[in-house]
């Protein structure tokens, strides 16, 4: 239906309505206006999604690749993907999904957080500044591509072969620990290099095992390696720390996003929820206003599958602490029902169990001059209620943490999930442990270390698939240099070194 044939059918009417009596005529040429009106408008309706696509286009012709300052793709609960976008206006580009046009939605719009109570006394805080918006649209599974502009967004495989793992990427400014790293260093803060380094590996997906946001306070003037860096927990920090430099790694795969602690209400967990949380945004659990902070700084256990015999299942302990937590506090009671959920994902039958969250549970944390410390307490003191020997659910046959600046790869005699810290990031490395290591220790009662591997070397891991099934660990260094291989069998690792590695 066009102009042409609307034109010639009004004309036709007009003329019927001469050969009428005036007040038929009346009548008649009326009701042909309303006629013509309705067909107008079905023309319309008919023509709904070319209109919607033409104006579409004019939005986003020769802007979305300006205007979209990052996008990248995460996996939610479900291994649901989510498809993310920051943008420089407040308002939402356009996805090319198979080809069809779809309006993105708006996750975040641009806007000032008011200060809140932070981890830093408030004349060393600010309120945190969001220039950016922040847009999502949810892909349903099957689709085969999705365009933001010239960007071809990289979408999950159904078995992915190779998994870059990191964490505690960010660069420090902490003013309580006088910690001034040189963000302007590429040495002595290598997340670009690792970042550029494991995207060159063609990853079919990476794990942030948490803690992306260190820029908390403000480099005084006489510190030269981070003069200039922004800080605070806005946008501009969240840039420098995370998104600038590990572009090139958001445009290789697909991403699961794991919480650290430094990403809870009173640090970074502002941008944590606008940003990178999975969930449906929710102003309450956004981590602006303190009085909703025992929400938001915990988030319900989810799955996401790595093919039809493994799965990652992510666990928010964000909030954990260091200490046992009494049985009848809040907080125990929160982490033992998660925990219980985290039982129910991992009895699926057929299908093995990464456990992935921020806080070691079965590995160690080394102190200067004295034994090396033990896993997390807090979460083992949950987790003994539900598990009183194994500390994991019946499924879990591995575990990976960050938290502390080092690799670990351990293996214990007493039947344990294998364990592997991938917390050499970027941030600020740990003291190495003592070489060789106490053949004694132990990171929770009744655990026992088979073998150990470890370096506070930067760096990252490589997890890939093996042909007869099962996983292999890879340690590599800044560099992408190969440090180590573990092999693993059930839930036990053997590597092919042991003790202290020198990156040398």
């Amino acid at each position: 239906m066009d102009a042409t044939f609307l034109s010639h059918l009004k004309h036709k009417i007009v003329m019927n309505a001469f050969r009428l009596s005036a007040t038929h005529a009346r009548v008649f040429h009326a009701a042909s206006l309303t006629l013509a009106a309705l067909m107008l408008a079905g023309c319309a309706v008919y023509n709904g999604e070319k209109l919607a696509e033409d104006r579409a286009t004019a939005d986003t012709t020769d802007t979305t690749d300006t205007d979209v300052r990052y996008a990248w793709v995460e996996l939610g609960s479900a291994s649901q993907t989510i498809v993310r976008a920051v943008t420089k206006r407040d308002t939402c580009p356009v996805a090319l999904i198979d080809s069809r046009r779809t309006q993105m939605n708006m996750r975040a719009p641009a806007g000032t957080a008011a200060q809140r109570t932070t981890a830093s006394s408030a004349v060393d805080s600010k309120p945190s500044l969001f220039p950016a918006a922040v847009c999502e649209i949810r892909i349903p599974a099957g689709v085969r591509e999705v365009r933001l502009g010239s960007r071809i967004l990289p979408l999950p495989k159904a078995a992915p072969q190779r998994v870059v793992i990191l964490g505690d990427t960010g660069c420090r400014l902490k003013k309580a620990d006088d910690a001034w790293q040189a963000c302007n260093d590429a040495d002595a803060w290598p997340l670009p290099e690792i970042a550029a380094r494991a995207a060159a590996m063609n990853p079919d997906l990476v794990l942030h095992v948490g803690d992306y946001h260190y820029r908390e306070n403000a480099c005084p003037a006489d510190i030269a390696g981070c003069q200039a860096s922004p800080w605070g927990y806005g946008w501009d920090a969240w840039e420098a720390d995370f998104f600038k430099p590990a572009a090139a790694l958001l445009a290789s795969a697909p991403w699961v996003m794991v919480r650290g602690n430094h990403e809870e209400c009173v640090r970074a967990g502002q941008g944590w929820f606008r940003f990178l949380d999975t969930q449906i945004y929710d102003h309450k659990r956004s981590c602006d206003d303190p009085a909703n902070d025992k929400l938001a700084n915990y988030s319900a256990p989810y799955a996401v599958a790595l093919g039809s015999d493994t799965q990652v299942i992510v666990f928010d302990s964000s909030k954990a602490g260091r200490k046992i937590l009494n049985e009848s506090s809040e907080q125990f009671q929160i982490y033992q029902t998660q925990l219980r959920s985290v039982a129910q994902l991992a009895a699926k039958p057929g299908v093995g169990s990464i456990f992935v969250n921020h806080h070691p549970i079965l590995a160690f944390a080394p102190l200067a001059g004295s034994a090396p410390a033990p896993g997390n307490q807090a979460l083992q003191s949950v987790m003994q209620s539900i598990a009183p020997s194994v500390y994991f659910p019946a499924g879990v046959t591995t575990a990976i943490h960050g938290h502390v600046h080092d690799f670990q790869a351990i293996s214990f005699k007493s039947g344990h999930p294998a364990t592997l810290v991938s917390g050499n990031g970027g941030d600020n490395a740990d003291l190495n442990f003592a070489d060789p290591f106490p053949a004694d220790a132990t990171p929770a009662p009744g655990a026992i270390v088979d073998s150990m591997l470890h370096t506070s070397t930067f760096g990252f891991m490589l997890m890939e698939r093996q042909a007869n099934g099962g996983w292999i660990y890879k340690a590599y260094d800044r560099h992408a240099s190969l440090m180590a291989t573990c092999r693993q069998s059930g839930s036990k690792l053997t590597c092919d070194k042991s003790g202290y590695l020198n990156p040398s």
